[in-house]
């Protein structure tokens, strides 16, 4: 494979949508009530993106939920120019591990932007007695967070592409910006340069 242009990672709770996530994206692709391996340390997968005429290989790094494995997703998100935080909409739990992961990437990776993710939105859809994170407190926290927020489902794909698209799109403006071209303005005050023509018969 390639090199990596934009390494991008996925943090969050066990069982709060990432690899779901990440299936719907890369492959377009959805279990629906099959259960997923629980990810050990970090699974990967990568894409080709074009953007502005420029391609983009984006890596992603679906890291382990489970508490025990904390101390490993600190080695994935490493130099990560991009993070997903992924909680679910039908756990308020789910919220607050979210917000650990928030702290420890504005501890340790600065240059890293932070991209809030509430997942299984068709579960609230279907029902709003699902909903357990409130949506107007997200977008407060997004906001002192300086991060983006998303709302997604991995069963309809809802934003999923919108996501992605987004995340590559601010890593090209911020590293890729465009080349000005150099224009001169001739004012009056420019000095003109005399020229002295021979013409010959």
């Amino acid at each position: 494979m390639s090199r990596v242009d934009l390494k991008v990672v996925l943090l969050g709770k066990e069982y709060g949508g990432k690899t779901s996530l990440v299936e719907r994206y890369l492959y377009d692709r959805f279990k629906g009530n099959a259960p997923y391996q629980n990810t050990i340390g970090a699974a990967f997968g990568a894409k080709k993106i074009y953007i502005d005429n420029r391609q983009i290989t984006m890596g992603v790094w679906d890291t382990a939920g489970s508490e025990r494995y904390e101390a490993m997703s600190r080695i994935y998100y490493r130099g990560a120019k991009a993070a997903i935080v992924c909680y679910d909409l039908t756990e308020d739990s789910s919220f607050e591990r979210a917000k650990f992961w928030v702290n420890e990437l504005k501890k340790y990776e600065e240059n890293c932007k932070i991209y809030l993710c509430g997942t299984k939105k068709d579960l609230v859809q279907e029902d709003r007695q699902m909903r357990k994170v409130d949506y107007h407190i997200t977008t407060d926290y997004a906001d002192e967070m300086g991060a983006e927020l998303y709302e997604t489902s991995s069963k309809t794909g809802e934003c999923v592409e919108e996501l992605f698209t987004k995340i590559t799109t601010d890593f090209v403006k911020k590293y890729f910006p465009p080349v000005k071209e150099k224009t001169e303005e001739l004012t009056l005050d420019s000095p003109v340069k005399k020229y002295s023509f021979c013409c010959s018969r």
